[in-house]
């Protein structure tokens, strides 16, 4: 534009082009678009093929590959395996069409379809679909609008196990070498049940023996007695929560605590399951426990600093699949 503006005020299109360290060429085929169409036609424009130009598979054909990826897993569709990798993408494409496409080919299609590579969740077979919509729609409205009548407090609990050779998480190490984490060749464990409401309070009991009915009414006694008003507990379906030691129990607390239960096979509703993560997450970083009283020292530590860390649980609550939870008046309880 500063070359044609050179032109237009008079300047000798030699001099423009030694001005603009260009060819007399170049300053002539800028006047002649200039003549041409004006300042638009001066405006640069992209090169190369137009975004989804030359595609081998129509858009129809795309939208059905990547509706197929969405809604299956390969072995659905007659490939091998549950999780779809690019190779496998591209066996579904020439299965259907008789394309092939190598793997980066089938990654731009990838990109261009707004997927990206991912963990998945996971989700037990044996769930019930219609038992999920009735907990989301019936029963935790009519438990949460309970509480609220009742002046109560809703907790959800859960159990969780920990080992002296769990490893999770990652480090870093060489390339092609991996890292090495020296632990106790003793094996010992310790179980925990912990109960978390939205207002961020945490209850948690640390014992050694196996979680049975007898371990489960000695927790509800204690979270009883933190409370002056009724207790509403949300827990899964094990067979400990349902046994007749429990319900005798409850029985005679029917004004201090209500149990309710989770549909079967869905521990995804359940908050409580981010603190049993976290707490698996957070406990390779800090502990080298050589017994099981060490190992069950380094799991209260982990509760004791969390109920002194209310936004922390409360976060719990913002999972995407247990953010229903807060749908209502998130901090009403």
């Amino acid at each position: 534009m500063l070359a044609v503006s050179a032109l237009v005020e008079g300047r000798d299109r030699v001099e423009v082009a030694a001005l603009f360290k260009v060819s007399v060429k170049a300053v002539d085929n800028w006047w002649a678009k200039w003549q041409a169409g004006g300042r638009d036609a001066l405006l640069s424009r992209p090169r190369g093929r137009r975004v989804g130009e030359y595609q081998v598979l129509s858009e129809a054909e795309q939208a059905a590959v990547r509706q197929a990826v969405l809604d299956h897993i390969p072995s659905d569709l007659g490939l091998s395996g549950q999780l779809w990798t690019r190779g496998q993408i591209g066996e579904l494409i020439f299965k259907l069409y008789g394309v092939r496409f190598t793997e980066p080919g089938v990654g731009k299609y990838l990109k261009r379809w707004g997927l990206t590579f991912q963990r998945p969740d996971k989700r037990a077979v044996e769930q019930d679909a219609e038992a999920v919509r009735v907990w989301h729609e019936e029963t935790w409205p009519a438990i949460r609008a309970r509480a609220k009548a009742e002046n109560g407090e809703v907790l959800f609990a859960d159990q969780v196990g920990i080992r002296s050779d769990q490893v999770t998480g990652r480090t870093w190490g060489a390339k092609g070498a991996t890292p090495i984490v020296r632990r106790t060749g003793n094996r010992f464990s310790v179980n925990a049940m912990s109960a978390i409401s939205t207002r961020g309070r945490m209850h948690f009991m640390v014992f050694t023996e196996s979680f049975d009915a007898t371990v489960m009414c000695r927790f509800l006694a204690r979270l009883v007695g933190h409370f002056d008003r009724k207790i509403h507990l949300i827990v899964d379906r094990h067979s400990a929560h349902r046994s007749k030691t429990v319900r005798a129990w409850l029985a005679g607390h029917q004004d201090q605590i209500e149990l309710h239960f989770l549909p079967s096979y869905s521990p995804e509703l359940n908050p409580d399951e981010l603190v049993n993560a976290d707490l698996k997450r957070s406990l390779p970083h800090t502990h080298r426990a050589r017994n099981q009283a060490e190992l069950a020292a380094e799991t209260r530590r982990f509760f004791h600093r969390r109920q002194r860390q209310p936004h922390i649980v409360r976060g719990y609550f913002g999972g995407p699949h247990v953010r229903y939870v807060l749908n209502e008046n998130p901090l009403s309880f």
